[in-house]
């Protein structure tokens, strides 16, 4: 189909290394990490052709845009959507802002497709009336339908992002510190499509539980083949790498809330990351699990060194506090929106992503999720588009 995945073009020796010490910490390999039972290690499978990163616009966008129903307007702000007064309201297109043109409504002769994200569907509802209505009346916006779950259940995977020092190894923060190691890269991209320069976010995958006591597995990591203080923070210029871990399944939930009926005010976002007691624990067992993973004969020649959190850490409230100081959010906020049926008063919208006690308007991306996904949210999202899709023409 139109979303194409690809095996990586690149291989790493010390993430070959990492993957043998999983093996011998009691976390076998596997070929396919969707066949029911995800538990094991292996490269992750990526959005990409012949070494460029795939997305949607290329994959979904690229075909359709000759088409004469369809009109691409990108650098316009969207400020609330337009409703209609009635029995039973109905949100008849969007009021935006254009570069040179300024405010501008579009208006919808069926319905109204809101795909804003996990954040911004929410603000927008918010600011359009449709939310908990004491939120609302704190900002002076008149309520048109009071669904208390909007901007409620927000989940996200908090990635606790482990540092390991290594020795004789080839990672990323040595050849790309300097100009020669950058030519390298460059060079073998440019000819094979290949190497550091077709590298995903991340490249080493592994499926396994924080503890025996749960069934399936229950935290993913994200190994990389570099280091850094934080996104966007430069490389460190020591040999290292990051292996990241996450709870798949959090029981921690947070909030996105509007701070103003301004919309280029953004809206107040409160994860609540590691507020369970569950969630803590996990958070201390996986950093367990990655320990076990480094001090594995394996990986022992590399004589890996923990740089965060800290090999001094070691009970359950230092590690949990720690985990909390190094996390960082992995983009995969969701449940904002939620679906839910009838009896549901926290849901959003029905299972058709229909939006509670409005017509003509749907929500179509990740905040429709009740519950987040036992892993990356990208190409479920997609999914989830794509059924939406069937639902709209069957509409007609």
């Amino acid at each position: 189909g139109e979303w194409r995945i690809e095996h990586q073009r690149l291989k790493w020796k010390v993430l070959e290394d990492f993957a043998d010490a999983c093996v011998q910490a009691g976390i076998p390999r596997t070929r396919d990490f969707n066949r029911g039972d995800n538990e094991g290690v292996d490269y992750f499978e990526v959005n990409q052709r012949s070494g460029w990163r795939w997305n949607t616009s290329k994959a979904f966008l690229r075909a359709a845009e000759k088409r004469p129903n369809l009109t691409l307007w990108h650098s316009t702000h969207v400020m609330e959507l337009e409703m209609s007064a009635g029995e039973k309201p109905r949100c008849t297109g969007v009021r935006v802002e254009r570069p040179g043109e300024g405010e501008l409504t579009a208006h919808a002769s069926r319905e109204v497709i809101l795909s804003a994200g996990a954040i911004g569907s929410p603000q927008l509802l918010q600011l359009s009336g449709i939310g908990p209505a004491d939120l609302l009346r704190e900002h002076d916006i008149p309520v048109v339908a009071d669904l208390p779950g909007v901007g409620e259940n927000l989940q996200d995977h908090l990635q606790i992002r482990s540092v390991y020092k290594v020795h004789g190894a080839k990672t990323l923060n040595t050849m790309a510190n300097s100009l020669t190691g950058k030519a390298r890269i460059g060079l073998e991209y440019l000819i094979k499509r290949s190497g550091p320069m077709s590298m995903a976010p991340s490249q080493l995958c592994l499926f396994t539980r924080s503890s025996e006591e749960y069934k399936h597995a229950n935290i993913e990591y994200h190994v990389q083949p570099l280091s850094l203080d934080a996104f966007g923070q430069p490389l460190h210029d020591f040999p290292a790498i990051t292996a990241s871990v996450c709870n798949l399944n959090p029981t921690s939930r947070g909030t996105v809330r509007i701070r103003s009926r301004d919309s280029k005010t953004a809206p107040a976002i409160a994860p609540n990351y590691l507020s369970t007691e569950e969630d803590r624990k996990v958070a201390a067992d996986s950093l367990r699990v990655t320990r076990r993973i480094a001090e594995q004969q394996a990986f022992a020649k590399y004589q890996p060194e923990e740089f965060k959190p800290g090999a001094q850490y070691q009970t359950d409230d230092e590690l949990a506090k720690l985990a909390g100081d190094i996390g960082t959010t992995i983009f995969h906020p969701v449940g904002t929106t939620r679906m839910g049926r009838e009896d549901d008063h926290m849901a959003v919208v029905d299972p058709k992503l229909r939006v509670r006690g409005v017509a003509g308007l749907r929500v179509v991306d990740a905040g429709v999720m009740p519950t987040i996904t036992s892993g990356n949210t990208n190409s479920p999202t997609l999914m989830i588009a794509e059924k939406a899709a069937s639902w709209i023409l069957e509409s007609k």
